[in-house]
Order: C-alpha cells, then structure tokens, then sequence
C-alpha cells in the first residue's frame, strides 16, 4: 500500500534538534511533561509547514491559522506569529536544513496542575514545540496515485468538535485511517453528517469531470492551505473549479481525482471503492500540479 505521507528514509533525522519552548535538544532526548495538555487531553493545535528551497511556503497563511484555530479553543500563545516565524527559520538553521523539509509546528495549552480537562487547572504559558525533519516525498506515490476508500467514521458536526480546527484532537482522522488500512487502502474519504464527501483522515479532496474541478464546502474539513492554492490555481488559470455539496454518487462518475496537502502537495488518486481511474500524464491534475510547482518555486 501506499500513503500520502510516503517519504524517502534519510539518516541526517536521527540527530535533528528540536525545539521545545526556546531550548534546543537531540532528537532522543527531547521530551515534554506527562502533565502537558497535550499529552492528557490532545489539547492544542498544530500545522505542518514545508521549508522550500530556503523559504517555509505559505507560512504567514500557516500562522494564521494556527493562531485563528487557537483563538477558537480559547487558547492564547504568548508568541506573536513574527516570534514563531523567527523560532522556526532559527530551528531549520540549527539543523543546517535548506530544502526538502516538514515542520511540525505544536502548541498545547500547557502543562496542568493535575490531569484535568479544564483551562483554569493549566500552569504557565502554552507549550510550543518545533520538529524539523528530512522529508523528501516518494516520487512513485505521484506516478502510481493512492487508493481511498469510504468508511463509517464521520466528519462530526460542529457543535460537537469544529471538524475546521487543525487541532491536536485527531482521533476521528486516526479511526478513519485505521478503517481504511483494514480494508487494503491507502487512505479514508470521510462524509460529513449530512452524507456528503467531506475530505480525507489526512489529506484534501477534488474530483474532476469534464474538465471541470470539485471539491466540498469547506464547511466540514480543516482549512487546508494547499487546498485553497489550488482552488486559486484552477481560477487563475480558467479551470472552472466548484465548491459544493456532493454525493459518493458523483465522485464515482469522475474522470480523475487527487488529494492535496502540505507535505505532498497533489496527490492523484487512482482508486476509489471499487472504481479505478488512469493515471494520463496529460490529465489535468499533472496540469493543476505543475502549476503548484510553479507557483512554489517562484
């Protein structure tokens, strides 16, 4: 099986410092408190951020939402977005990265006085955490596509957990993913309440059909940043692209599909269910994906 998050293996990781609240420490070594929020409750929130040729793409896009979602969860991060955007070009240049990089950015809501769900029983400032790693994404993932597949687990509603926040809490994704693998494929593609395609456990979905590009409200999947470059991609260069509510129905009719994210940027999908689509190197998703490439590389 493949994955989205593929990666080709590299050994510089294994001694990458990481930053945890100002400090820097080996990667064996770095360590935060089993009183942590995150740790007890999965209370925080995070984003994963590519470092491109020197540059972190998208990263004022990244901050924003980070402290947007933080804001929603009444957590409040002591750092401006300046400072964290400081601490994490120091951690790549701590470990002498340049290119072929993912971030993960973490912020908890701290530690806790004793482990308790509520906000007054935490002590200090929000723990901040910053791991860099080598990740270079497998070029075959790209050549051969994923396979989704559709599962029981739901995107939930909003008055239950914004399924929009990009939040620590991910166990509805990880049952998802494990429904998923159990049924011999790469990935889930999860429906919303309403029965509706909402998005994937990891990643972003579009179909296509004649030439023409879908993908869901937004309303039930977490704000994703490649996601929306690629909505402005298809509108900048007149590829008609819809954000709509749709059926399992509608996707099976499609004449290609893809998955976007950070960390692999476009995805295409070669199975869905049981219906197969082929991988053409003239398919409008190459098309969509070089025009990604071009817009990074700028």
């Amino acid at each position: 099986m493949s994955s989205s998050h593929d990666y080709i293996k590299d050994k510089r990781n294994a001694n990458i410092k990481i930053y945890i609240n100002g400090y820097f420490y080996p990667r064996n070594k770095a360590s935060i408190s089993v009183f942590d929020s995150g740790f007890l409750l999965g209370d925080g929130v995070w984003s994963g951020i590519r470092l491109h040729n020197q540059k972190l793409l998208f990263i004022k896009e990244h901050l924003k939402r980070l402290n947007d979602d933080a804001k929603q969860i009444g957590l409040k991060i002591h750092l401006s977005k300046k400072e964290l955007e400081k601490a994490i070009y120091k951690t790549t240049k701590i470990n002498k990265m340049k290119s072929d990089v993912h971030i993960r950015l973490v912020v908890s809501r701290g530690i806790k006085s004793t482990p308790y769900q509520d906000p007054a029983f935490t002590i200090g400032n929000p723990t901040i955490v910053i791991i860099p790693e080598y990740k270079k994404p497998q070029e075959k993932t790209y050549k051969q596509g994923i396979k989704l597949t559709t599962v029981r687990t739901i995107r939930g509603p909003e008055n239950v957990q914004d399924p929009k926040l990009n939040s620590l809490s991910k166990l509805n994704c990880i049952l998802a993913c494990i429904e998923a693998k159990n049924k011999k494929f790469d990935e889930a593609l999860m429906k919303d309440p309403n029965g509706n395609i909402a998005t994937c456990n990891s990643t972003h979905f579009f179909y296509i059909k004649d030439k023409k590009v879908y993908t869901s409200t937004g309303k039930y999947c977490v704000r994703g940043i490649t996601r929306q470059n690629v909505i402005n991609i298809c509108k900048k260069n007149k590829i008609p692209v819809y954000e709509k509510n749709f059926k399992l129905r509608d996707v099976l009719t499609a004449d290609e599909a893809f998955v976007t994210g950070t960390f692999a940027n476009i995805i295409p999908v070669n199975q869905i269910n049981n219906k197969k689509f082929k991988l053409e190197k003239d398919s409008l998703t190459i098309k969509i994906r070089d025009h990604y490439l071009n817009l990074i590389n700028q």
